[in-house]
């Protein structure tokens, strides 16, 4: 069986969100935004693949003679079966771009909101605090 994904050794990074370097709250909206949108796009698609898979695996194996003694309805419900975990993913993924969001504001909540506080100019630091989002 082949595959068009390429083997990687390991786990590789998403490079949208990789190649955002941490250095001001620009970049910690950036990398919010982007994840966000990353989410929301792989939950669409999952969403829209667990509706194609259930019309391809119900057409597929209708009639098939092993699954035939069973009968029709229960190739549309293995079926079901399948394609509910994709469903649950693709709500996990929406979750993911809700989560992130917060992530965003809670950054700004427990830092940014008390920058004049904080006075970072006198720690020496890479985080470019003049750099507001």
């Amino acid at each position: 069986m082949t595959t068009d994904i390429p083997a990687k050794p390991g786990r590789s990074r998403i490079p949208e969100l990789s190649s955002i370097p941490w250095e001001g709250p620009s970049a910690i909206t950036r990398y919010a935004q982007v994840g966000r949108n990353l989410a929301r796009d792989l939950g669409e698609e999952f969403a829209l693949g667990s509706d194609e898979l259930y019309a391809v695996l119900v057409r597929s194996f209708k009639g098939h003679p092993v699954l035939s003694v069973f009968g029709a309805p229960d190739v549309r419900r293995r079926a079901r079966r399948v394609v509910k975990r994709l469903k649950r993913a693709a709500e996990l993924q929406r979750g993911a771009g809700v989560e992130l969001v917060k992530f965003h504001a809670q950054f700004r909540k427990e830092f940014v909101e008390v920058l004049p506080q904080a006075k970072p100019e006198k720690r020496h630091t890479q985080f470019n605090w003049k750099d507001d989002a």
